[in-house]
């Protein structure tokens, strides 16, 4: 398992769990976003702590190996063939949703005491229906991203990769390549972009299309490319259902639009950011912003391949802060928008607001002026992509969002 790139924030996140048998870790995240690489980590660090080998169970359910294995009494008899004495185990099943009624055998071990067990899904499919039922209270989610530009970077120094010397540079290839780990093993660009279509067609064929809430699947096409061409704007079933019926011609449920988004959401392709009232102290119901998984996605839906620096360098920001466990809502006031209001732990709360440049007033007082609105004191954060920054002003910080996350920065 050598030469594997860890992936600390995750690893951090899960470290405190490893020998905790009372609590299944569960690893999801969209397709080839580097689960399996992330519980190889895992392992690495367990061995390099004295746990031996036969200790440790590892079984790959979309490999060769165990490609049988499709039902719980078949996945219990590979289990049972490992454990050879009663000392501690640690389990790691990968893509564990191929087996029918996994979360009945997962469970039954989990019971026994002397088992931490580590599972990984491409969708969250994994976390629906019935092992909720049966496994509430008694699981933790790690949700994996792509690759963030931070680390986008830092593993193809990892692999010996060239890494230009103007991140700026840099920055905008990650805008257009995405953060697909499985890319950085490529050098030419049509590699890379060949690689990332298969990913792309993979995730729709076998995350999406096959989905039992798909009854129709030309106007799964239509509201998927509305969402994801819409990406880091505020819409709504309402919204969708209005451009559908006027646009489209298309008669359509608006229960139905509302399961195809879920679909999405399940599938990890896109992650919903809700609107909260600042003044109301509540969450706005019905409309929100969603996000993409990784930009290559609306990249590859798209033949035009311009970078729309607004929602991109939001959508950039949104997914780096994710994986730093912020917990992340779109600020409204009265009729202003806040970026993002991002929250982590107790005490950490900040008011953040995302541009390509400040360099005319117009532009300087529309980023500003939600601001001077909000009446708590939090700290307030300008994210720019300029390298010049202005001053900061009334205590709101400027920063370049470029370097703040190559430098793998915190807020403060």
């Amino acid at each position: 398992m050598g030469n594997l790139y860890k992936r600390e924030e995750y690893l951090s996140k899960i470290r405190g769990f490893y020998n905790d048998a009372s609590m299944i870790k569960v690893i999801t995240g969209i397709r080839r976003c580097g689960k399996s690489y992330f519980l190889k980590s895992v392992i690495e660090e367990l061995k390099s702590n004295g746990v031996k080998d036969k200790d440790i169970i590892y079984i790959e359910l979309d490999k060769k190996d165990y490609i049988h294995i499709t039902d719980s009494s078949q996945l219990e008899s590979v289990i049972d063939s490992f454990i050879v004495d009663d000392d501690f185990k640690y389990l790691f099943i990968d893509e564990v949703e191929n087996v029918k009624n996994f979360e009945s055998v997962v469970n039954s071990y989990r019971e026994e005491g002397n088992i931490s067990i580590f599972l990984t899904g491409s969708n969250s499919y994994l976390l629906s229906g019935e092992i909720v039922t049966k496994l509430i209270g008694r699981y933790i989610e790690i949700e994996m991203l792509p690759l963030n530009f931070y680390e986008y970077v830092d593993m193809k120094k990892f692999l010996g990769k060239e890494v230009n010397s103007n991140i700026y540079i840099e920055f905008e290839d990650f805008i257009r390549n995405g953060g697909f780990p499985g890319a950085l093993y490529y050098d030419k660009y049509e590699d890379k972009l060949l690689y990332t279509i298969n990913v792309i067609k993979q995730i729709f064929e076998k995350d999406i299309r096959t989905h039992r809430k798909i009854k129709d699947k030309a106007l799964f096409d239509v509201i998927e490319k509305f969402v994801v061409n819409n990406f880091g704007q505020i819409i709504s079933v309402g919204s969708i259902y209005d451009y559908l019926v006027n646009n489209e011609k298309i008669s359509i449920d608006r229960r139905t639009i509302k399961n195809y988004i879920e679909v999405l959401e399940n599938a990890k392709i896109i992650y919903s950011c809700d609107l909260f009232d600042i003044k109301s102290k509540k969450v706005i119901e019905k409309e929100k912003k969603y996000y993409l998984a990784d930009l290559s996605i609306y990249y590859l839906l798209n033949s035009d391949n311009r970078i729309n620096y607004g929602p991109v360098l939001e959508n950039v920001l949104f997914s780096y802060l994710k994986s730093k466990n912020y917990s992340l809502s779109v600020g409204r006031i009265g009729n202003l928008e806040c970026d993002f209001i991002a929250r982590r732990g107790v005490s950490e709360y900040f008011y953040i607001q995302v541009s390509k440049n400040i360099d005319d007033e117009k532009t300087k007082n529309r980023e500003y002026r939600p601001f001077y609105e909000i009446r708590e004191m939090y700290p307030r954060y300008l994210f720019v992509s300029d390298l010049i920054l202005q001053d900061n002003v009334d205590g709101i910080k400027n920063v370049n969002i470029v370097d703040f996350i190559f430098n793998n920065k915190d807020l403060k």
